[in-house]
């Protein structure tokens, strides 16, 4: 279960510390579907400001500092308006905090958040493959240390789960459902093996245990899924390739 009780304590703080410049904070993503794990997931949580200077900022720093005490990474500091100019360049995150998300004080800045995706493809490209480059190059770090390989493996789930389910958005499809059901429905549709993010999915929720998998034959099957769909988002962009 999410954290409640200090989650509460810190949005007092907040807005103990901000005053009237805080407009809302949203919680979003795992904490806020129902689906935290707290060995792996984030509480993450947006703030949004009437401006953002340097002493706005300064102004939370204690009540950030004492967050960051708990365990928990600081919000996500935004302006309303920085968040109407930056919804189109910014799409796959606005509207996974859509998707999931609790207001736990002030405006519901995100119902009314319009979200251009005239960028969303390109967008969801330069994540993937951003993620796949940082992905091999901890990688690199960890080799011949299984434990670490097994945490850079399932600390990486829920993004590129996310942005599989992107994938199937940019294909027409709605992309409804969890990351385990988005991840078959985009096999389907690519004609690809995506059953290793389901078998790290099942490690991940203590439904199979890891001694029973070797670890680097599912990160060789992980390292090659998420290099077809990279491909096939890449293809999307360029219809004569």
């Amino acid at each position: 279960m999410a954290p409640e009780k200090l989650i509460d304590e810190f949005v007092e703080r907040l807005r103990a510390a901000a005053g009237t410049n805080l407009l809302s904070v949203i919680l979003y993503g795992s904490a806020a579907a129902g689906d935290y794990v707290a060995e792996h997931s984030d509480v993450n949580l947006l703030c949004v400001l009437g401006e953002t200077s340097y002493a706005s900022i300064a102004a939370l720093a204690p009540a950030v500092e004492w967050w960051a005490k708990q365990k928990h990474r600081a919000p996500l500091l935004m302006s309303a308006e920085e968040m109407r100019r930056s919804a189109d360049v910014f799409s796959i995150e606005f509207l996974d905090m859509r998707r999931h998300y609790r207001l736990l004080w002030g405006d519901d800045v995100l119902k009314t958040l319009e979200v251009p995706m005239r960028l969303h493809r390109a967008q969801l490209e330069y994540e993937l493959r951003e993620k796949t480059i940082l992905l091999r190059q901890h990688l690199l770090m960890v080799s011949g240390k299984d434990d670490a390989k097994w945490d850079l493996l399932l600390r990486s789930l829920p993004a590129f789960g996310t942005l599989f389910r992107h994938v199937l958005i940019a294909l027409g499809d709605p992309g409804a459902g969890s990351k385990r059901e988005a991840a078959m429905a985009l096999g389907s549709k690519l004609a690809i093996d995506t059953s290793v993010f389901a078998e790290l999915l099942d490690i991940r929720e203590r439904k199979k245990e890891r001694k029973s998998t070797p670890v680097d034959g599912l990160f060789a099957r992980y390292l090659k899924l998420v290099g077809q769909v990279t491909a096939a988002v890449d293809k999307m962009l360029d219809p004569a390739a």
